[in-house]
């Protein structure tokens, strides 16, 4: 009853742009980090994936300050602080990567790793494609499902690539390097997570979905 009752009243529109432009940034934080493992100008890149995350938690208080100010929000107030604060999420854990680069100093990185910047790219696009259709989430619905079922397979691929690559980092220092072999682990560890926090936007996506339709 209140679900059809809010549809008629007027609702407060500019959380989609914030989400949208909460997106796209994830997609260059994603991308930046992508070129990072790269050993593209990796100090350059670190810069730019900080930066991001100052522009995305600066888009992430405007959304919760319109949660507080707005009297009607397009969907439950919770969820719309959920899937921001999950959003954010992703990008912090890309800082984060950043500063364990530049802590340990690294400057080259194992295929395996390289592969999983992609991953992250993937999931952010994918990500940034699902967002803006929240806007109509009953008329969107199916896409939206599609988007959130493959953000899991990429998920599941960076799980795999996170098992070898540990497996392969054993392997070659294991034994004669075993600092070599913490920097790499903490490393993978933190691009698994960077994956893990994309899946948990898609699980609150999935959730309003659910909710709206």
């Amino acid at each position: 009853m209140m679900g059809w009752f809010r549809r008629l009243l007027p609702r407060e529109d500019r959380f989609f742009d914030l989400f949208s432009q909460h997106a796209e940034t994830l997609v260059l934080g994603a991308k930046a980090l992508e070129r990072l493992l790269a050993a593209d100008d990796i100090e350059a890149r670190g810069k730019e994936i900080n930066a991001l995350e100052d522009r995305a938690d600066a888009i992430t208080g405007e959304v919760l300050l319109a949660v507080r100010r707005s009297f009607i929000t397009p969907f439950d107030r919770g969820d719309i602080k959920d899937l921001i604060q999950s959003m954010d999420d992703a990008i912090d854990m890309m800082r984060k990567t950043v500063k364990t680069v530049t802590l340990f100093e690294q400057r080259s990185f194992a295929p395996p790793m390289r592969q999983m910047g992609a991953v992250i790219v993937e999931a952010a696009t994918l990500t940034a494609e699902a967002v803006p259709l929240l806007d109509r989430v009953g008329t969107n619905s199916r896409r939206l499902n599609e988007l959130t079922e493959q953000v899991m397979r990429v998920e599941e691929r960076a799980d795999e690539l996170y098992e070898r690559g540990l497996k392969e980092l054993f392997l070659q220092h294991g034994r004669s390097d075993p600092m070599a072999y913490i920097i790499g682990s903490e490393i993978y560890a933190e691009l698994e997570k960077v994956v893990d926090r994309f899946e948990d936007v898609a699980n609150e996506i999935s959730g309003i979905v659910i909710e709206n339709v």
